[in-house]
């Protein structure tokens, strides 16, 4: 059971505070990512959890033990470093290896450990290799199969596939996913790309200055963030963010007028996501009109953008659209699909 309870967790420095009042409860084989930011706290967060940061204020429990005066080998926790942080002058198998040696396991039991981790991440015909002999996205998996090999209670991964590109990122991803699936073991993940966030995770945890702003399955906290903080930094693109005031259950902004919102009069932030919005064939059928200050083409959609007040708004249209730079476009915003956020403090309305 490696069910982890943070309470009331602090980090400072001086009077730099870190983290501030984190509470959670992560389940049993959870996948749990912390997103947001530079310098939000979450590596932060997951150092302290791990033992390499000492703990402010506040507890930490993995399972029915109380961690804070633990070491880290005390922890029965396995960390992914964006670093990879593989030992150059050891092999690959010597590498994935190396945790079983430091635990005291029987050495009888090595060859078939490193050999079992090794296949789970497609690594058997480089074990002969050495770290500068392999590709980056390689050596991310020499430290994905050192972290498996002694099967422990806790995954713990620090931004592991920052240092990949693109197509890398895509595949090691998947492999992940399918990893902690199979091995069933509790994962708390550290990441600033909400792409990774929304197709890994079982919960996500929105973090900013320390602070958590929502706790949420993906799809909650896509379909309903809790703040303008959250709305903004979830999606691809961000969700649409409108300054305006509120009169009689209409939005009004330079070039917008959305009626039929419950709400009460006053200034507001109105949000909606570019693929809730459509163009309209007609003015007459549109709550916003501005000319295209970009589009850009994705394959599968075309992005326009338009500019209202100091705001760029996107939608999405069919792939074979096609306009200029400066030609006025109307677009239809329904009140079904607007987010409200206090103008103010950026929270919910």
């Amino acid at each position: 059971m490696a069910e982890i309870q943070l309470r009331n967790l602090q980090k400072r420095w001086g009077d730099f505070v870190g983290v501030e009042g984190f509470d959670l409860t992560i389940a049993d084989r959870e996948f749990l990512v912390l997103l947001g930011p530079s310098g939000c706290g979450k590596t932060t967060t997951m150092r302290m959890i791990a033992g390499l940061e000492e703990v402010s204020g506040g507890e930490i429990r993995i399972g029915d033990r109380v961690v804070n005066d633990l070491e880290p080998k005390d922890r029965d926790v396995s960390m992914v470093f964006q670093s990879y942080a593989l030992y150059p002058n050891m092999t690959v198998y010597e590498n994935i290896r190396f945790p079983l040696k430091v635990r005291g396991v029987d050495p009888a039991s090595h060859d078939e450990k490193v050999m079992r981790a090794a296949d789970m991440v497609e690594l058997r015909e480089f074990l002969h290799r050495r770290p500068a002999e392999l590709s980056g996205g390689q050596r991310q998996r020499v430290a994905l199969a050192r972290a498996i090999v002694r099967q422990p209670n806790v995954f713990l991964m620090d931004e592991p596939l920052s240092n990949l590109d693109a197509k890398l990122r895509v595949s090691t991803r998947a492999q992940i996913k399918n990893l902690t699936h199979d091995l069933k073991v509790t994962t708390i993940y550290v990441t600033h790309d909400q792409i990774e966030a929304m197709t890994l995770a079982d919960r996500v945890v929105v973090m900013r200055k320390g602070k958590v702003q929502q706790v949420g399955t993906p799809t909650e906290i896509y379909d309903r963030p809790a703040n303008a903080f959250v709305a903004s930094f979830i999606g691809s693109p961000a969700m649409n963010l409108i300054d305006g005031q509120v009169a009689e259950g209409t939005f009004t902004a330079d070039g917008t007028a959305i009626s039929g919102l419950d709400l009460p009069d006053g200034p507001l932030t109105l949000g909606f996501r570019a693929e809730d919005a459509r163009l309209a064939e007609f003015a007459t059928q549109a709550e916003i009109t501005a000319p295209i200050y970009t589009i850009e083409l994705l394959g599968d959609a075309v992005m326009i953008s338009v500019r209202i007040g100091g705001a760029l708004v996107s939608v999405k249209a069919d792939k074979s659209f096609r306009a200029e730079i400066g030609t006025p476009v109307s677009i239809h915003v329904p009140a079904r699909i607007c987010h409200p956020f206090d103008a103010d403090t950026g929270e919910r309305v």
